[in-house]
């Protein structure tokens, strides 16, 4: 008997979210005989999106705003009208009604799908203010630990995770890495998009989250520097910022430098919007800091560049320098002054980049199976 409807949650994440719609959402949707429901932040419905896959807004608003208790109201609503069978669970602040959901009976299932280890971003990061960050770790722990012992399994965005979390035990877990899912009908790159010659247009690509820990100014400093030795280079920075001081900054750093282009920043970007970047760039840029928080993970923005043949530049010393090696996708430099850049512009331009073609495993096929094969057994 097929497992349907199905429900996949969040808050904070897009309703054209790449993970929760995208990926895990797209694949549910390809078998007709599903019924597949995705609940988020407010976000255009996309134009090709499958009959049997709709779309709930649960926020509107910002992530401090008085929105993010209605969404629990909304998401509560949701689940007695939508009646699911299975719930996939993107955030953890929906644990708590999912718990309480699933306890009033009946066949009811729910997967937790964790994107990232949320108390120590909470504790690590300076998103939310010094005196609510312990408070708040602990309850999304609290709330993560109860629900690792009802869950009918746990999803991990990342391998690092099985170490990191206590509740993630070997026997309940499932890696699903953010691998790159193209859209319906999508050309894929079959090679490296060539590097163009010295004096034409370099276009260096900064995409997905902005902010300080992602190494935004890194590459701001480090397209200034590489002016001395190709005039033409620009930098696209294309995403969204969620803290006010940085994006204000930013802004004016753009405003006083026509070498560089931001889209989004204050606004969340399609996808599509941020891929057609990736498509017209010469070079992708890694420059995240190291930092508790992303030190252990591999950036989504990896693999994306990975399935559409776009160079790389990544420190010398981050988590997946080995892999951008081992697959000639792209060159270390060093993001932070003194920019080491001796003759840059030479040797970018007689490496060889993907010289075996676009890799397979960059891409979301790979995992997909494993979302089915939970999918399947708990029908």
């Amino acid at each position: 008997m097929a497992l349907s409807p199905l429900l996949l949650a969040s808050v904070l994440k897009p309703l054209d979210d790449t993970r929760m719609y995208g990926k895990f959402g797209r694949t549910l949707a390809s078998r007709p005989d599903l019924d597949v429901h995705v609940a988020g932040r407010r976000a255009p419905r996309p134009e090709n999106a499958p009959p049997n896959l709709h779309t709930h807004e649960l926020l509107a608003g910002s992530r401090l705003s008085l929105g993010r208790l209605v969404a629990q109201w909304r998401y509560w609503q949701l689940l007695k009208q939508v009646k699911p069978r299975l719930v996939i669970v993107h955030a953890p602040e929906l644990l708590p009604l999912t718990l309480l959901w699933r306890s009033l009976g009946g066949e009811r299932h729910f997967v937790y799908d964790v994107r990232e280890n949320y108390a120590l971003n909470i504790l690590t990061q300076q998103v939310y203010p010094s005196w609510l960050r312990r408070i708040l770790a602990s309850l999304v722990r609290r709330a993560e630990k109860a629900a690792a012992r009802r869950a009918a399994k746990i999803i991990l965005a990342e391998r690092s995770y099985a170490d990191e979390l206590p509740f993630a035990t070997a026997e309940r877990t499932v890696i699903l890495e953010n691998k790159y899912q193209p859209q319906p009908g999508e050309a894929v790159p079959t090679q490296a998009r060539p590097i163009p010659e010295p004096d034409a247009p370099l276009q260096l690509l900064y995409s997905g989250t902005i902010s300080k820990l992602n190494g935004v100014f890194e590459a701001i400093g480090f397209a200034q520097k590489l002016r001395e030795q190709w005039p033409a280079a620009h930098l696209t920075i294309i995403g969204f910022c969620q803290q006010p001081e940085v994006l204000a900054q930013l802004q004016a750093i753009v405003a006083a430098d026509p070498g560089i282009t931001l889209i989004g920043g204050g606004e969340l970007i399609p996808h599509a919007r941020i891929v057609a970047e990736i498509q017209r760039s010469h070079l992708g840029l890694l420059p995240y800091q190291h930092h508790p928080s992303s030190a252990r993970c591999m950036p989504t923005k990896l693999f994306e560049y990975l399935a559409n043949g776009l160079p790389i530049l990544t420190p010398p010393a981050a988590l997946w320098t080995d892999v951008v090696n081992e697959l000639q996708a792209g060159m270390n430099v060093t993001f932070r002054p003194p920019f080491e850049t001796p003759n840059f512009a030479e040797r970018l331009r007689a490496h060889h980049f993907y010289p075996r073609g676009i890799p397979p495993e960059a891409f979301w096929a790979s995992e997909a199976p494993k979302l089915w094969q939970i999918v399947d057994s708990l029908s």
